[in-house]
C-alpha cells in the first residue's frame, strides 16, 4: 500500500470536563507530556499551561469563550505561548524569575503571590524550577493546579518528583510546607497536576488533596537522594 493510501490511525482526543467549570486537555508533546487545564468563568477564562496548539484546540477555546489569562506554572510549560497569545489576545502570567524566557511577549511577572480576584490566586512554589508556581481556584472546595511542583506518583498520591533537572530540591520541600501552612482540609480538596496524569488512571484530579499532602513524610523526602 502506498503511503497516500495508508489509513490514518491518529485521532484527536478532545478536552475532558473533570470538575465543575474545569476542563483538562490531553498531554502535550511540546511540554514533554504536560497537562493543561481551562477554567471556564463568567469573569474570563483562565488557561493553565499550554495545550497542544492546533486547530482543534484553538476552535475549542474560541467556542468556549476564549482565554483572558494564560498562566504558565513553570518554564517547561511555555509551549506555544506566543501563538496562543497572538491568536487569542490573552494576558500571560508567569513568575518573574522565568518571565525573561518570553522576551517578545506581553507578560505580567509575578512575585511571591498574585491575586486575580476573590476566587483565583497564584502562589510561587520554587524548587522544581526557579519560577515554579501553583494556581489556586477557590471553588469545589478548593483546587490547586500544581504544574510539576506536585505530580502523582505510581500510587496516584501527590508528591514532588526529583530529577536531574530539579532546580533546588530543599526549596521544593519548603514550598510544600508553605502550601500546608496556607491551606486546610476545608480549603484544598483537589489537586490538578501538570504531569503524570496517567497515574491517576482516568481520574485526572487528586481528591482529599490536603490530607494526602499532609501524609507526605517531608523529612524523609528532604533526605532522599533521588525519586526517579
Amino acid at each position: 500500500m502506498r503511503p497516500s493510501q495508508q489509513p490514518n490511525h491518529q485521532t484527536h482526543k478532545p478536552p475532558l470536563a473533570i470538575l465543575n467549570s474545569v476542563i483538562a486537555f490531553p498531554p502535550n508533546r511540546d511540554t514533554l507530556g504536560g497537562t493543561a487545564y481551562l477554567i471556564v468563568r463568567n469573569e474570563g477564562n483562565i488557561l493553565i499551561d499550554c495545550p497542544a496548539w492546533d486547530k482543534n484546540n484553538q476552535d475549542f477555546l474560541e467556542s468556549n469563550g476564549g482565554v483572558r489569562w494564560l498562566f504558565i506554572s513553570h518554564r517547561g510549560a511555555i509551549g506555544k505561548s506566543a501563538e496562543i497569545q497572538k491568536n487569542l489576545g490573552c494576558e500571560i502570567l508567569i513568575q518573574e524569575q522565568e518571565a525573561y524566557l518570553l522576551p517578545k511577549l506581553s507578560v505580567t511577572a509575578i512575585g511571591e503571590k498574585l491575586t486575580i480576584d476573590s476566587t483565583s490566586q497564584i502562589i510561587w512554589t520554587p524548587g522544581h524550577s526557579p519560577g515554579s508556581s501553583c494556581f489556586y481556584y477557590n471553588c469545589e472546595g478548593g483546587i490547586l493546579f500544581s504544574g510539576r511542583h506536585l505530580v502523582p506518583n505510581r500510587e496516584g498520591e501527590p508528591a514532588p518528583l526529583r530529577t536531574s533537572k530539579t532546580f533546588h530540591w530543599l526549596r521544593q520541600i519548603k514550598s510544600i510546607k508553605s502550601l500546608l501552612d496556607i491551606f486546610t482540609p476545608q480549603t484544598l480538596q483537589y489537586i490538578c497536576p501538570g504531569a503524570n496524569t496517567g497515574f491517576l488512571r482516568g481520574k485526572r484530579s487528586i481528591d482529599n488533596a490536603y490530607n494526602r499532602l499532609a501524609n507526605l513524610d517531608l523529612t524523609e523526602l528532604q533526605q532522599a537522594r533521588s525519586l526517579l
